[in-house]
């Protein structure tokens, strides 16, 4: 049996359920539990719940941004062996998505108001990023992830003592993004030079600082 092949439109057709789902906070759900089910909430000041809140709504703005750099990719990637890498990797980015979407109500804190806008952004340079080549595209996710190791780790650091279910969580993530770029760099991403990498985290550091807060 022949197979049909999808042209660019096709995809892009494909991809406006998962956009929806992604920006509006409905409809995606994790293939894999949460690393904070089962353990039991700790008792955090007003001063602690708005922190660790802000915190989650910027690792929940990330996942949403990763989201959007996956689908932006995979519209445009030229191999089917580099779509299928990318899609692996936003499914697990997909778990991340819910992960941080059940902390935030476990917190009483809702998502940025600003996802759609770096939804937008996202997908835009993701689908650059492909479109110039797959080793360019690949090695802007192993760049990407880097960046978002280190937040993950400076997170970590910032987390009352007792809040173990937020702690769990991160640190899975972290495995997860750490992983995901390697694996990107293994499958040809090229390495960005500092001066690129430098640039990408101002852009980060915008994303956050803005998303801690609204």
């Amino acid at each position: 049996m022949r197979h049909r092949r999808f042209s660019l439109l096709d995809r892009a057709i494909t991809e406006v359920d998962s956009v929806m789902r992604t920006i509006t906070n409905r409809g995606h759900s994790a293939g894999r539990a949460s690393p904070a089910e089962g353990h039991s909430d700790c008792e955090l000041s007003e001063g602690e719940r708005k922190h660790v809140a802000g915190l989650m709504r910027v690792n929940h703005t990330g996942e949403v941004c990763a989201q959007a750099l996956y689908q932006g990719q995979a519209l445009t990637a030229r191999l089917p062996k580099v779509r299928e890498k990318m899609q692996t990797a936003a499914d697990e980015e997909i778990d991340h998505l819910v992960w941080c979407e059940e902390r935030l109500r476990d917190l009483n804190a809702r998502p940025s108001l600003l996802n759609p806008i770096w939804y937008g952004t996202s997908f835009a340079m993701g689908a650059l990023a492909g479109a110039i080549g797959d080793d360019v595209s690949l090695g802007f996710v192993a760049a990407t992830e880097e960046r978002v190791c280190n937040h993950l780790r400076d997170h970590l650091k910032q987390l009352p003592e007792d809040d173990r279910k937020s702690a769990l969580i991160l640190q899975q993530m972290l495995e997860d993004e750490e992983r995901h770029g390697h694996k990107a760099l293994e499958a040809g991403g090229k390495d960005f030079p500092t001066p690129v990498k430098d640039a990408m985290t101002t852009v980060s550091k915008v994303m956050t600082e803005t998303a801690y807060r609204v």
